[in-house]
């Protein structure tokens, strides 16, 4: 790639060299990460500046070929990027989108794509465009998302997502789906450990069962810690009824494992009420989460330590059973 270097005279004779604005506009874009491209489409012959040679961790002197430059981009992010361009190719439409590449090298950047159209007699003959790399800003958005939408101690999803997703979706057009079941854990004895021993032992003890709660339902749609000590699994459709039990027994056995915390054994145990998804596809979220709502307090008034199943076409707690 040529720059226009300019001599300038110095008072005395001395000479200096002096990059053109266009060389300086060029090296402070590609500074911020930002380069100019075009593709010619009569032979798809393509030109990047080198803010775009750096974004895919090329050297300057490399062959582009169109085909070669697509397959850098993550499948998801080539096939949007695909279908936009033969829509400005075809109707001469601009567009711009986000899209993940992957070097080279290996490493993952995000750039932003922006396009538009050059037409000759009326005839669309070039695209041309920006790409910048925002790698760092959506690294940044990534993990203000992840604080905004996950509990702080124990890394589940919190409520305010669990709500957003689940509990305030409409009933024709659920954003869960399919949906299998909803599940509600109470931990039995966290009130007293807090109590006794601080708030250290008690976010121990939080720690641990949302750890194992998440182990074993590891393919679960969404786990959520919803309140203090109360956690809700969404799980997918194609966990039939007998599997979802033997999951659900595991899970209690699993909190009912003593947690270890500087030299203390903390016998937590933990109770639940669950409700199947008669429609997985339909369903009426409040409803179901007040059928597992009413059989987790039965199984907490039962003696603890039990899951209790509500049926949603009978009540919550006629023809339920404990496990």
């Amino acid at each position: 790639m040529l720059q226009k270097i300019d001599i300038m005279r110095e008072p005395g004779g001395s000479a200096r060299a002096s990059l053109g604005a266009d060389a300086v506009f060029g090296l402070v874009a590609a500074q911020a990460g930002i380069g100019a491209w075009t593709c010619n489409l009569a032979d798809s012959a393509l030109s990047w500046t080198a803010g775009v040679y750096q974004l895919f961790g090329l050297s300057p002197e490399h062959r582009l070929d169109r085909r070669e430059a697509a397959g850098f981009y993550a499948e998801d992010s080539r096939a949007t990027m695909e279908r936009l361009r033969a829509e400005a190719v075809t109707h001469g439409r601009p567009f711009a989108m986000e899209a993940r590449i992957i070097r080279p090298d290996g490493q993952e950047r995000w750039m932003r794509l922006s396009a538009e159209v050059i037409r000759d007699n009326g005839r669309i003959v070039q695209l041309y465009g920006l790409k910048q790399d925002i790698t760092e800003e959506k690294q940044r958005w990534e993990a203000l998302r992840q604080r905004a939408e996950h509990d702080a101690l124990t890394g589940l999803v919190n409520r305010t997502l669990f709500e957003e997703r689940f509990m305030n979706a409409p009933q024709a057009r659920p954003v869960v789906t399919p949906l299998g079941a909803l599940v509600l854990v109470d931990l039995d004895s966290f009130k007293q450990v807090n109590d006794r021993f601080g708030h250290a032992a008690g976010d121990a003890c939080l720690k641990a069962a949302a750890q194992r709660i998440a182990a074993c339902f590891s393919d679960a749609l969404l786990v959520a810690r919803i309140g203090g000590d109360e956690f809700a699994v969404l799980t997918g459709a194609d966990l039939s009824p007998a599997m979802l039990e033997a999951r659900v027994a595991r899970l209690l056995a699993e909190l009912n494992r003593p947690i270890l915390w500087r030299g203390h054994r903390f016998a937590i145990g933990a109770s639940g009420g669950m409700v199947l998804a008669e429609n997985p596809h339909c369903y009426d979220a409040q409803a179901l989460f007040a059928i597992a709502d009413e059989a987790l307090y039965a199984a907490k008034a039962s003696g603890k330590g039990t899951m209790i199943m509500g049926d949603p076409s009978c009540g919550a707690m006629r023809q339920a059973s404990s496990f």
